[in-house]
């Protein structure tokens, strides 16, 4: 069977395994049900298209096995019977129907056309002809995924049927990798920069896969499977009467809110530290205050630098009131096999999403601790489920984990911080991982002024200047008073400070590096 066989001779592990087991839910449905009391979804999609060919690889080797055969059939000798239902809608894209019905034809697929909605589709269908199992293209991520398992009955007020997921657990790569791994032929709009195709009604090309280039007038996409980050698949479901020009995006991704992201925006980031040692005082974060110079660095502001406990309930309770009032948020700390190693958790729970192993991830690890590994492995691959994107580099061991705008950092030191930051700017100048922003600028100043004297002249200058952050503080009760100017626009400090200087009638300030 050809597509058995290009996975087997396949170099890529990963395809292999999510290969392999969704193989085994099929067969374990063909064990459940039989061949007339199962039917197959197929919309025309890269996913269906992925568990079309599946479904022939699994009825295949299941048939071969219950005759007895070692491999040694021909595709044609065994008939592809599984019945096949196409729910037909005028707002299909004229290029999906035209490849469903020509797969049809192609593979001898027992397709019903049913031209109702999904739901009163599946009641006239099964009032018809009972089906107790419908194979479905879902993977998590799916809008309709959630609480789904590999097997999963009909929700409540729906017809009786068993819901059979064998890609539920796919990613976008793997779905990608499947296709051109067994050269099978996907619907054409998949090459024209479409990534998720609904309906013509709400979707466009991914804005991400627009070729940027002055000759491009035309607005041309590189196809799908170039899109870096999988998790941006759905980035081309806006309505087309708004959609932006080519090359970006109605709202910003990569968990960001939507808002105008002129240079003169303010995006913020928080930090959370996860560690007990830092609450004892045995150890001093360095980390923190790092991170918050390159964030300045880039033109994001920090709303806030928290440190919290080796505990999952604390680190989840963090996230959450941090991951919706901020554009990104950093957390580092307790990342790890050993007992206190529960930021991953934590921000699992805060996403209200279990933990899964992933094998990718775990795949690094085996290259990265070898022999050493034991028992504790799985549990360092256990991941947030459904929301986690792996941030590879080529300077980094083990990819970075970010779960919507929740980047999780393993540094444990400045130096291992700033590679893994310069790894992220540069996946940020490619697939726009990080907004970069031109640098904040900021100045400090030093005068002999009291606190008393400096008090009022520093409130009224900040309702003067708005845009700027203007703060004071003195490194010792008796030492000078340092004032500091932070901004985007360099003019704007300079003229904060000769207002300043005038409202404090002194011109004896020293600037301080």
């Amino acid at each position: 069977m050809e597509i058995d066989i290009a996975v087997r001779e396949s170099d890529d592990r990963r395809l292999k395994t999510k290969y392999k087991n969704a193989i085994y839910v099929i067969q374990r449905a063909f064990a459940l049900y039989s061949v007339d009391e199962v039917a197959f979804s197929f919309n025309g999609g890269k996913d269906s298209t992925v568990l079309l060919h599946l479904l022939r690889a699994g009825y295949y080797l299941h048939k071969a096995e219950k005759i007895g055969c070692n491999g040694d059939l021909m595709d044609g000798e065994i008939a592809y019977p599984i019945r096949t239902i196409y729910f037909e809608s005028a707002s299909a894209f004229p290029e999906i129907n035209s490849f469903t019905y020509e797969t049809a034809k192609s593979y001898g697929l027992q397709m019903e056309i049913i031209r109702l909605d999904f739901k009163a589709g599946l009641e006239a269908l099964l009032k018809a002809k009972p089906i107790r199992a419908i194979f479905l293209g879902v993977r998590i991520g799916d809008p309709t995924a959630v609480g789904q398992e590999q097997f999963s009955p009909s929700s409540p007020g729906w017809p009786p049927f068993m819901r059979v997921n064998p890609i539920l657990d796919w990613s976008y790569r793997d779905v990608w990798s499947f296709l051109l791994t067994c050269k099978v032929r996907y619907c054409s709009l998949y090459d024209e920069g479409y990534t998720s195709i609904g309906s013509v009604h709400d979707t466009v090309p991914n804005g991400l896969l627009c070729i940027r280039d002055s000759s491009n007038s035309e607005g041309k996409f590189r196809p799908a499977y170039l899109l870096a980050d999988g998790r941006l698949e759905r980035a081309g479901r806006v309505k087309k009467n708004s959609s932006p020009p080519c090359g970006q995006l109605a709202s910003v991704s990569n968990g960001l809110k939507s808002r105008d992201l002129s240079w003169h925006s303010m995006l913020t980031a928080s930090i959370i530290a996860v560690g007990d040692e830092i609450l004892f005082g045995t150890v001093e974060d360095k980390l923190g205050s790092s991170l918050c110079r390159r964030l300045h660095s880039i033109g994001w502001t920090v709303s806030q630098l928290a440190v919290t406990r080796n505990d999952i309930d604390s680190v989840a309770d963090e996230v959450v009131k941090r991951k919706s009032t901020n554009d990104m948020v950093f957390i580092y700390g307790g990342i790890g096999p050993l007992h206190s190693d529960v930021t991953l958790a934590g921000v699992a729970k805060a996403f209200g999403v279990r933990t899964a192993p992933d094998e990718e991830f775990e795949e690094y690890l085996r290259h990265l601790i070898g022999e050493k590994c034991t028992g504790d492995r799985n549990e360092m691959a256990q991941l947030p489920e459904g929301i986690t994107e792996l941030l590879h580099h080529e300077q980094l061991p083990v990819p970075l984990i970010k779960c919507h705008n929740v980047i999780i950092l393993s540094a444990t030191n400045v130096a291992e911080l700033d590679l893994q930051w310069d790894c992220l700017l540069d996946l940020s100048s490619s697939n726009g991982l990080l907004v970069l922003m031109e640098p904040l600028q900021s100045k400090r100043l030093c005068t002999n002024t009291s606190d008393v004297e400096a008090a009022q002249p520093l409130s009224k200058l900040c309702l003067e200047f708005p845009d700027l952050y203007i703060g004071a503080y003195r490194a010792s009760r008796n030492g000078p008073l340092i004032i500091t100017f932070q901004g985007k626009d360099q003019g704007r400090i300079a003229a904060a400070t000769a207002a300043l200087s005038e409202k404090l009638h002194t011109g004896q300030f020293c600037e301080v590096d």
